[in-house]
């Protein structure tokens, strides 16, 4: 007995430290917005049966807004009991007003309330809305505030639908929703959990219920865990010439330094790309030096000549300017911060002249004086490409890693670096902690490190240094110890030594990381902005949930009991060896317009397809839209003439690349005019469209040809039809991220979708066979067993195209039915069977079975 009851006892102990996983707040389901095409909005449908009519209803979850979005109005949850009554709660965006209510029926009721903003954003809040039949009365608590009504008329139900966000059920169906997070959604009745639905999940459209096994079904998902595991690429752009890379904590903007201008990247706002032109004219940039930010100023280190170019923010000027200087660094991938105790920029490494570099320099910023430091302790190894984070006050600093050798000379025994270095400026002294222990390929760091001075570990990004197409990978290390964790998924990243830099940085407010890669190709620097929120996913980490961690050790606590003997041992080995194979997440990439190789990430609108976030972009699917440089849409200074004739010639210069002659245009335009008056209307015509299309910036009207054509620069000037063709143009390399780019195009809509020419129906029929014919030659390159979910979403792209499309439905019934969901299967075909009848006037002629044949 005394065994039995110290088995339990440890049991419990193991649970209690348990129950807060570190990883316990990384899950959530995110919901898509007025920021997507209605069709590609969030739909979250669960349902509950057999409920006991009489008895008081409560049903709780946690929310939270998603920020940095333009409209915040909808419908969150619409509570649906036996289609006879909707209880809904809505977010009303209106000034001055109460902003959640409560919808019943067709009523608001009396109940609305605000909920503070940082809480609403930065935290999860629980809400409740508990339905007193008896006293006919609802109530809504959210947090410790609680707002009731009675006499509401509320009517006794035995089955409810939970509709979440956008829905399509029947005379309930909308697709306003404000972008908010969920998750923990549980119904209950007299204290009794009668449904939970954690939401949980990395991926797919069924939402798993864990009382019952009454799974939901969600459409469009943003699942937070993903976020936390797979990098999401923010932004992706070209600018002439080189850039440098500096970063301010406080207000999250990255700063990328370019000869004319300078580039603001803020995370925390809804046009997050800034370019203004600096007041002091060009500034000569070096390629391989590197910059930093503190208090508002910018310091561009033009470190051989042991000089400082300072930038003021404010007014837009530099305070030097530079000529004549040479053309590469002689200190490539050295490692910088600031110290605040002495006002001072350091240095330290770096590499040049096949010479790797030891020195630790200084520069005071307020006296201008450069000093070169003689440490103590350690001998730190010369190298470069190491890590270095530095407390916020830069009073201590850390360095890892790196590829350097003893001597300095490249030609004596070069090897990659392992040891953590602590550099106190203070004492000018280095001390080797220990050399991190490396589980398998040689590696160097990207520029900076996180430090946690309180948890005494680190974050910070690695590559094999020895590859042109390399990939950075995230990785949490301790600084008491030589272990460390990889985190997230990688990151793809060309490297060529001066001509490719990778850095990371922490967002404290928004509580995510950035990753920034420059690749310096011929006269352009290609930049590249991945987010990943905090705290990233191990990769290893098990796709358990928190109830089902506790189920292993509640029955590991009986059997130590039953054992008796060795309790302790063997609720250790259980805990070490029974993980459940990693979950393997589908390879699907977030927002990558132009970059074909990364993987892993979350399916999400495409950034460069988000309304708020473009800047010289031309949109063709869905409606037209045309972005400036600076962000500004100027589609509505088109008359619908002007529209018509930029569309004829911008569509004829893209598809054929010669553009459309003058006779064509004639004959399209103005087929009832006379020669002479087609001539004028086309050049009257023609002069307004010139500078409207000058707004573009990378994008004007010539007739070199003979031929009117639009010429664009791709580089600068994102054109989702440019980007399809060359998707669809060769289906023979179609690949799995090429369809996934290509449906990223497609979210926003059908091609030109308002708008209607006869000369257009041509190019909009093209379009959509050739997108079907892409998706349905991919599916027949991939075995329905190596991946069944990717191969049903990819039905459900077709049938946004064609709803009565053979290929799609098969697919996607024989692809449920391998996963083993043989009803949804069989309501594939039953909805597609009718939909044909609707359309063709005659019944499909094969049955259910012979289909999966």
């Amino acid at each position: 007995m005394r065994f039995f009851v110290s088995g339990i006892i440890s049991v419990i102990f193991l649970n209690i430290l348990w129950i807060p996983p570190v990883h316990a707040q990384s899950y959530g389901l995110g919901f898509y917005s007025h920021e997507v095409v209605q069709d590609k909005r969030t739909i979250l449908n669960l349902g509950i049966s057999n409920v006991a009519a009489k008895d008081n209803l409560e049903v709780s979850f946690d929310l939270s807004f998603i920020p940095n979005r333009q409209i915040y109005f909808g419908y969150m949850l619409r509570l649906v009991g036996d289609d006879k009554q909707n209880i809904d709660l809505v977010y009303d965006n209106q000034y001055n007003t109460k902003h959640f209510k409560i919808i019943i029926g067709e009523k608001l009721s009396k109940i609305s309330f605000n909920i503070d903003d940082k809480q609403l954003f930065d935290n999860w809040s629980k809400l409740k809305i508990f339905i007193d039949f008896k006293n006919n009365k609802l109530t809504v608590s959210a947090g410790k505030a609680s707002y009731s009504e009675v006499g509401v008329h509320l009517k006794q139900s035995a089955n409810y639908k939970l509709l979440f966000g956008a829905n399509a059920y029947r005379q309930y169906q909308t697709t306003d929703l404000p972008p908010f997070k969920l998750r923990d959604v549980k119904v209950a009745q007299q204290d009794k959990l009668l449904s939970w639905w954690p939401l949980n999940e990395w991926q797919g459209d069924i939402v798993r219920e864990t009382v019952n096994q009454n799974n939901g079904t969600v459409s469009n998902p943003l699942w937070i865990k993903a976020r936390h595991r797979n990098w999401q690429m923010e932004k992706e752009f070209s600018i002439a010439g080189d850039a440098s890379l500096a970063f301010d904590p406080a207000t999250e903007t990255i700063y990328m330094i370019t000869a004319d201008s300078l580039l603001s990247y803020s995370v925390n706002k809804i046009s997050p790309l800034k370019s203004e032109v600096y007041k002091t004219g060009r500034q000569q940039l070096i390629p391989g030096d590197q910059a930093l930010f503190n208090n508002g100023k910018l310091y561009y280190l033009f470190i051989d000549q042991k000089v400082i170019a300072t930038y003021n923010i404010r007014d837009r000027q530099w305070d030097k300017s530079f000529k004549n200087m040479p053309q590469e660094t002689n200190t490539g991938h050295l490692n910088k911060f600031f110290c605040k105790a002495d006002t001072s920029v350091y240095t330290i490494g770096g590499y040049g002249q096949l010479v790797y570099k030891d020195s630790v320099k200084r520069y005071n910023v307020n006296t201008g004086a450069w000093q070169e430091i003689k440490t103590n302790g350690d001998v730190f190894t010369p190298r470069y490409m190491a890590g270095l984070g530095a407390s916020a006050a830069g009073d201590t600093v850390y360095v890892i890693g790196g590829y350097g050798s003893a001597s300095g000379q490249q030609i004596v025994n070069p090897r990659n670096l392992y040891d953590v270095m602590r550099f106190i400026p203070a004492t000018k002294t280095f001390k080797k902690l220990f050399s991190i222990n490396v589980k398998n390929e040689d590696f160097v760091f990207a520029n900076s490190l996180i430090i946690n001075n309180k948890s005494k570990t680190y974050y910070g990004l690695i590559f094999p240094q020895h590859k042109f197409n390399s990939n950075l990978q995230l990785i949490k290390g301790s600084l008491d110890k030589p272990t460390y964790q990889l985190v997230g998924d990688t990151i793809p990243y060309l490297f060529h030594d001066a001509r490719a830099y990778a850095d990371i940085y922490y967002c404290p407010h928004s509580n995510k990381f950035l990753t920034v890669t420059l690749f310096k190709d011929k006269e352009q620097t290609r930049i590249k902005v991945y987010s990943l929120l905090s705290p990233p996913e191990p990769l290893d980490s098990p796709a358990l949930s928190e109830a089902g961690n506790n189920y292993i050790l509640w029955i590991g606590g009986l059997f130590v009991a039953g054992l008796c003997v060795a309790v302790v041992v063997i609720v250790y080995r259980r805990k070490s060896k029974v993980q459940p194979p990693p979950l393997v997440t589908k390879a699907v990439t977030e927002p990558l317009p132009h970059n074909t190789e990364q993987t892993g990430l979350p399916i999400e609108p495409d950034h460069d397809n988000r309304v708020n976030n473009n800047k010289n972009a031309i949109f063709l699917f869905g409606d037209l839209q045309l972005f400036t440089p600076d962000g500004h849409e100027i589609t509505k200074y088109f008359t619908p003439l002007l529209k018509e004739l930029f569309l004829v010639i911008l569509l004829y210069s893209v598809k054929l690349g010669r553009g459309v002659s003058s006779e064509k245009l004639n004959e399209i335009l103005w087929f009832d005019k006379s020669e002479k008056s087609a001539r004028n209307n086309r050049s009257v015509n023609i002069a307004k469209l010139k500078p409207l299309l000058d707004k573009m910036g990378n994008c004007h009207l010539s007739k070199d040809t003979g031929y009117w054509k639009i010429e664009i620069d791709y580089n600068q000037i994102m054109v989702d039809y440019h980007n399809y063709l060359n998707i669809v143009s060769n289906k023979s390399k179609l690949n799995k991220q090429k369809i996934i780019q290509l449906t990223h195009i497609t979210q926003r809509g059908n091609f030109l979708s308002n708008i209607e020419y006869e000369w257009l129906d041509a190019f909009k029929s093209e379009v959509s066979n050739e997108i079907i014919d892409s998706y349905i030659q991919f599916a027949g390159s991939v075995e329905i067993a190596d991946d069944a979910e990717f191969l049903i979403k990819l039905a459900n792209d077709i049938f946004y195209f064609d709803p009565v499309n053979e290929d799609a439905m098969i697919l996607k019934c024989k692809a449920l039915s391998y996963l083993g969901k043989h009803s949804l299967a069989k309501n594939t075909f039953e909805n597609f069977s009718k939909e044909y009848k609707v359309i063709y006037g005659e019944g499909f002629e094969r049955d259910f079975h012979s289909i999966l044949e």
